[in-house]
């Protein structure tokens, strides 16, 4: 049996939520939204520990507000994230136990996801090493230049919108983050500092539902999944 960590990465803004504080304590269904994203992970079987990854001014915040009320049955640990969020992956990556062989890495503002693509992304990850959740494109996409006028139209049937959770063995992530800071990297995703590395990374389907909450809009969307499921 794998010894699992999950990285979840809580250190938005609510600038665009118009809210003057971090979007992961917005009430969601009567609970801070990160604590729906923290209860997947901590029932979770395959789990066997999270990091939780804040800026360094929330770690008591947090603490009191989200981790001791709930009283979660995994190991949870609070860190102190970076400027970017992958600085703040990277840190939550150095907290990792010792004997950890996977990371899973996930947005603390992704409240929706489902036991199933969580397993599923696992399961990927333990068989290739690196292994994402992710949805078909259903719109066309196009390419432009600077101009605006475009350049390009690529096949739809090959275009994945990318989510997390993202599954990475602990020593390719490590090396990946490793590899990008010292060429100075900066990507958007974990994925892509494993893809420069070179290493093969397997798509798992995801679900549509499955958003990162950004917007008032999105919040509402949140909600009705939330009760539906529950009703």
């Amino acid at each position: 049996m794998y010894y699992v960590s999950a990285v979840i990465a809580a250190g938005g803004s609510g600038s665009r939520m118009g809210m003057p504080f971090n979007k992961v304590y917005v009430p969601l269904n009567g609970l801070p939204l990160l604590c729906h994203t923290l209860l997947v992970f901590s029932n979770c079987p395959l789990i066997n520990e999270i990091v939780v990854v804040v800026p360094q001014n929330e770690i008591d915040f947090c603490r009191k507000t989200i981790i001791e009320p709930l009283g979660f049955c995994k190991a949870v640990k609070i860190t102190a994230g970076g400027k970017e969020r992958q600085d703040s992956v990277r840190c939550g990556l150095r907290e990792t136990s010792s004997n950890c062989d996977y990371v899973v890495v996930h947005d603390g503002a992704r409240p929706l996801l489902t036991p199933a693509v969580l397993e599923a992304v696992l399961q990927e990850g333990f068989s290739w090493g690196a292994a994402v959740a992710a949805v078909p494109v259903k719109d066309t996409i196009k390419i432009a230049d600077s101009q605006g006028f475009v350049i390009d139209t690529p096949e739809r049937d090959k275009l994945w919108s990318v989510q997390t959770p993202q599954v990475f063995s602990k020593d390719i992530l490590t090396a990946a983050h490793e590899l990008a800071e010292r060429r100075g990297v900066l990507g958007t995703d974990d994925a892509f500092l494993v893809e420069q590395m070179g290493h093969r990374v397997k798509i798992v389907p995801g679900e549509y539902e499955n958003i990162k909450v950004t917007t008032p809009e999105d919040l509402d969307f949140a909600e009705a999944v939330l009760g539906r499921r529950r009703g």
